[in-house]
């Protein structure tokens, strides 16, 4: 069906934000908030993880990532094995030859130049081979406390059917999520908006019908949904 056009309440982040944390308690946690609740909450664990994490489902990404972390938390562990046996323990996932080679890269970088442990530091983190703003926003927001916005395709999608961003990409979202969404819910977003947007703001037909934010949300873009 198509997309209510009845006249919106005033768009609120914090009744926003209240109302898809209970919609989303049934739900699976996104996934690096996942392994981090498991206590794989370091810098480089979290890295790791989210390098996994590329172009594959949370489904798949976190069986791979536990195996991995079984055999080697620590990048001096990590240096232990062959890219082959990082391969082999990744392998389900989308990229698995290029992302072993990756992870073992960013482990001798974390041993040689830091003393094997990775510093809460933005520049050192982008500066890894194969790391973006995004996990590189949520490794440093998940693992350091530090107010950083990690943008994926869901948080993209939802905060632009909320309100009229006219953001193309989910880089172009980031900087106007930094401008109005308060600093306090910065690493919280991406907690909240991935299983929402997974679950309940669905690329595909979203389930307007039943969401907790229909009266607000401006449903950008929705033509058709549940």
């Amino acid at each position: 069906m198509p997309a209510k056009s009845q006249e919106k309440i005033p768009f609120n982040i914090e009744a926003a934000l209240s109302a898809v944390e209970t919609a989303i308690e049934m739900f699976p946690k996104a996934a690096l908030f996942e392994l981090a609740a498991e206590g794989y909450n370091s810098v480089f664990e979290q890295l790791i993880a989210c390098i996994i994490s590329i172009r594959t489902y949370d489904e798949t990404m976190l069986p791979a990532a536990r195996r991995l972390f079984q055999k080697a938390r620590t990048p001096q562990q990590m240096l232990e094995l062959s890219i082959m046996e990082i391969d082999a323990l990744i392998a389900d996932c989308t990229f698995h030859e290029p992302k072993a080679k990756t992870i073992q890269d960013i482990a001798k970088r974390a041993v040689e130049e830091f003393g094997g442990a990775l510093p809460c530091d933005e520049e050192v983190i982008l500066s890894l081979h194969g790391v973006g703003p995004k996990c590189a926003n949520l490794v440093l927001g998940i693992a350091c406390d530090m107010p950083k916005i990690g943008v994926d395709i869901h948080v993209h999608r939802v905060t632009n059917r909320w309100k009229p961003l006219s953001a193309k990409t989910p880089e172009a979202t980031l900087k106007i999520l930094e401008e109005w969404l308060p600093k306090k819910h910065w690493v919280d977003i991406n907690r909240l908006l991935v299983p929402f947007g997974k679950h309940i703001c669905t690329g595909k037909l979203p389930k307007c019908s039943t969401c907790p934010m229909e009266a607000m949300c401006q449903q950008v873009g929705v033509e058709k949904h549940r």
